[in-house]
């Protein structure tokens, strides 16, 4: 069967199962499959596929159409420019996170991230102790230790196999040296008042909210990173104190939140300084920073 025939059968059966966006998965898994690059797919449309390249697209549409993400899929995904290793023992990095990953720019460097000079090659770069809580795939980490060459980080997790998955991430982006893993609850262990930076992707999402996130959300990533408990505030209010206790003075703590939990948010940063709450491009209630 040729490429093109093999792209509009899976589209059209993606389409049926009510997969969004069926034709961008499609694309993708056929570029899983076949280990190649978008121009290619319209550039070789005739191009036929093998009997084993067929099987296994065949199996990638499959599990597709059962909801399984296609970042588990392809074993895939990308964040702020890196390549990182994904599977169902952690959460998917979305575009959304790295707002936390543009704000710790923005206050180290001190201005707006898409707007400010980043450090030119040879320059040196601020050196910071930042700590990332839960830090699943190593999303956060990474990229701050790709933004800061100098920053010494310590990123944790509750999940063994998250922080397995971590390691491997930092391993393929020669990090390993610039990233101490910690397989531990929040901040648990950590030196106290030494970080200049708590940063955090944590869970926030309530149980009362369960029936309005993505029934693929809901199945395959790993409830664990999704759910805080009842209200969402609950994996919150027990990082704020340890967080308080964990950096130095004037040391910032920025997490990512959700507009259902925003003034619970705010009131529990109450007696924090420079409380600031930014909302993403659709204009909803996203990162959480305060100053100690």
């Amino acid at each position: 069967m040729q490429l093109r025939e093999s792209l509009t059968l899976a589209t059209a059966r993606l389409t049926a199962q009510q997969v969004p966006s069926p034709r961008m998965n499609a694309e993708l898994l056929i570029r899983f499959t076949l280990d190649c690059d978008r121009a290619y797919l319209y550039a070789h449309p005739e191009r036929v596929l093998t009997p084993d390249e067929t099987r296994r697209y065949d199996e990638a549409i499959a599990r597709r159409a059962t909801g399984v993400p296609a970042q588990y899929i392809t074993g895939h995904q990308e964040f702020w420019g890196l390549d990182l290793i994904v599977s169902p023992a952690v959460l998917i990095p979305r575009p959304e996170t790295e707002h936390v990953v543009e704000t710790v720019l923005e206050l180290i460097l001190g201005n707006d991230p898409k707007e400010s000079q980043r450090p030119m090659m040879g320059m040196p770069t601020p050196h910071v102790r930042i700590a990332d809580v839960g830090t699943g795939s190593g999303a956060i980490a990474l990229a701050l230790a790709k933004e800061f060459p100098q920053a010494e980080i310590h990123a944790t997790d509750i999940s063994a196999e998250a922080i397995d998955v971590a390691q491997a991430n930092a391993a393929r982006h020669e990090l390993t040296a610039r990233i101490n893993f910690h397989h531990t609850d929040l901040l648990t262990g950590l030196p106290l008042g030494e970080f200049d930076f708590v940063v955090s992707n944590p869970p926030y999402v309530g149980e009362s909210e369960e029936d309005q996130v993505q029934l693929e959300v809901r199945k395959f990533e790993p409830r664990g990173a999704v759910f805080a408990g009842p209200t969402g505030l609950e994996v919150i209010s027990r990082l704020l104190p340890q967080a308080h206790e964990t950096l130095r003075p004037g040391g910032w703590l920025v997490f990512e939140i959700s507009g259902t939990i925003a003034n619970g948010v705010q009131r529990l940063l109450s007696g924090w300084a420079d409380v600031k709450i930014t909302n993403d491009l659709q204009g909803i209630a996203r990162v959480a920073r305060a100053r100690k």
